[in-house]
């Protein structure tokens, strides 16, 4: 696991997630909930609430331990989580990937800090990990996240029809990728 915290600008930073996360991440995806609702699943209304984040966030950092994936938080000044990024389905061996997902505070967003976050994953994904090759897909009307990811050096490679249930329906979406190093695999 890789435990920096990095900053992302002068009030923000980025640090792994803890189990204290669980309020601030339910107010701010409840506060976010009608502006990411074209990028996200449906959601159970216990998603919504500190006693459903707390639930997700056991299982994310059991995968965490298990060195599966990654969870950050976007804290504020007052250590308030306010967006999240995460490396998941981390493969080793010949294979050296994962894949990214993240989102920003409804309140937050615009300010660069999606592009921010990616930068520093990517970095902490090639240098603490030995990662070759991140993906990360969207789908095909956010224009946004595609905007983050080709700012962070990510090339789309192709679509993938029907990829994610997002917002009711199977949705096709963009699939892009960052080769961080062509390093061998071992050694």
């Amino acid at each position: 696991m890789i435990r920096d915290s990095r900053r992302l600008d002068a009030e923000v930073r980025l640090r792994p997630v803890t189990p204290g996360d669980a309020a601030s991440l339910a107010a701010s995806l409840a506060r976010s909930r009608a502006y990411m609702r074209p990028w996200e699943p449906l959601r159970p209304e216990i998603f919504y609430t500190e006693r459903g984040q707390r639930e997700r966030l056991e299982g994310l950092i059991a995968d965490q331990d298990a060195g599966r994936s990654m969870t950050w938080v976007f804290a504020d000044e007052q250590d308030r989580a306010m967006g999240s990024i995460s490396l998941n389905g981390i493969v080793l061996g010949p294979l050296r990937s994962g894949t990214l997902g993240y989102w920003v505070d409804v309140e937050h967003a615009g300010r660069g800090l999606a592009t921010a976050a990616v930068r520093q994953v990517c970095e902490m994904a090639r240098d603490g990990l030995r990662l070759h090759r991140v993906e990360a897909g969207t789908v095909l009307h956010n224009v946004a996240s595609q905007r983050v990811l080709a700012k962070c050096g990510f090339e789309e490679y192709g679509v993938a029809p029907r990829l994610l249930h997002i917002d009711g329906e199977w949705r096709d979406h963009r699939m892009f990728q960052r080769i961080l190093h062509d390093d061998p695999p071992f050694g």
